[in-house]
């Protein structure tokens, strides 16, 4: 692929998609017990949550994996559209 004087769109290159809940659910930890451990607002849990993060910090991220148990590739995917 040139990529050289090109644009892509969404369709194009994929998205990336966030999964926190499967392993809130395991844990049995509700958005309010994850942002007070994480020391995080809850309004930022919830955008985690819910799969509505625009940029991620790598901070919150790594404080999200330690309470969570698991790893950065376990909640973060990249899909590539057909």
């Amino acid at each position: 692929m040139n990529m050289k004087n090109e644009l892509f769109t969404v369709n194009q290159y994929g998205k990336i998609t966030i999964d926190i809940r499967t392993f809130m659910d395991e844990k049995q930890i509700n958005r309010n017990m994850l942002a007070r451990a994480i020391n995080a607002r809850f309004e930022v849990i919830d955008r985690w949550y819910g799969g509505h993060v625009e940029k991620i910090d790598a901070d919150i991220l790594a404080r999200i994996c330690f309470v969570l148990e698991c790893t950065p590739g376990d909640i973060i995917r990249y899909e590539q559209e057909d």
